[in-house]
């Protein structure tokens, strides 16, 4: 099996999410699991599916709501996730592959434990959490209401205000590094992932991609592949970009 490692694309907040949702659903090799990282045009944040817009905007840096500033829901879940100094990925797993099946603090922890050790590789202490705090979902990343430690879920906030069960976090301090969110369908499941890089010293993101991605492709039992950005059908993106940019998508709730 090949793990598709597609090109960077730099793009708006509504074009990312779209692309990143298309890759869901339209990949032209439905059978093969795709990464991609990605990078941002301008200044971006983006919150989780079923957060409430009243919400969002009151928890907003001021600088959001500057010009140039740009807002997306994300078709996945989790909380608020500025974006202006982070490191941005999705991974797309097929239905039929072994993770689809499982749980999601599987996926979950499983993305995670790649990226603390591709991170470790290069000398950036770096961990799983794995242990409940009072309050902490069971399952990471919005696919399932269910909470852990026979607690009440919370509803989601902001992303990296507090770690939550199978996040990278600094194993000295606790500090949140990277967190995640994922949406499940037919097609198969949707990983969006954001590593705050200030929460972590000096790297070369460019070498920390390729133990990540060399990390992914031994814990999916795949061999990675770089792969031409695949032939998407140019309305079906522009008009999906084009939905993630208005008014009723970004306040649907």
């Amino acid at each position: 099996m090949k793990l598709h490692v597609l090109p960077v694309r730099t793009g708006a907040a509504a074009e990312n999410m779209a692309l990143d949702f298309l890759l869901l659903q339209r990949y032209p090799e439905p059978a093969a699991p795709r990464f991609r990282h990605y990078e941002w045009r301008t200044p971006a944040f983006t919150f989780g599916y079923s957060q409430k817009i009243e919400f969002v905007r009151a928890n907003l840096p001021p600088e959001a709501s500057a010009k140039g500033g740009d807002l997306c829901r994300r078709p996945t879940g989790g909380g608020i996730v500025d974006h202006r100094h982070d490191w941005t990925y999705s991974l797309v797993l097929p239905r039929g592959h072994a993770l689809y099946d499982e749980r999601a603090a599987q996926s979950y922890r499983m993305v995670h434990e790649c990226l603390a050790a591709a991170l470790d590789a290069l000398g950036q202490p770096a961990a799983v959490k794995t242990e409940c705090d009072k309050v902490e979902r069971a399952d990471p990343g919005a696919l399932s209401g269910e909470a852990s430690c026979g607690q009440a879920a919370p509803l989601p906030g902001i992303c990296f205000q507090r770690a939550e069960l199978y996040d990278v976090v600094h194993p000295a301090t606790g500090g949140k590094i990277a967190g995640a969110a994922q949406k499940r369908n037919k097609h198969g499941l949707l990983f969006q992932g954001s590593i705050e890089k200030s929460a972590v010293g000096p790297v070369d993101w460019e070498e920390f991609s390729v133990c990540f991605v060399a990390a992914l492709a031994r814990a999916l039992r795949a061999e990675a592949q770089e792969t031409p950005w695949p032939d998407l059908n140019e309305d079906e993106v522009s008009g999906l970009t084009e939905q993630y940019s208005a008014p009723e998508w970004i306040g649907y709730r």
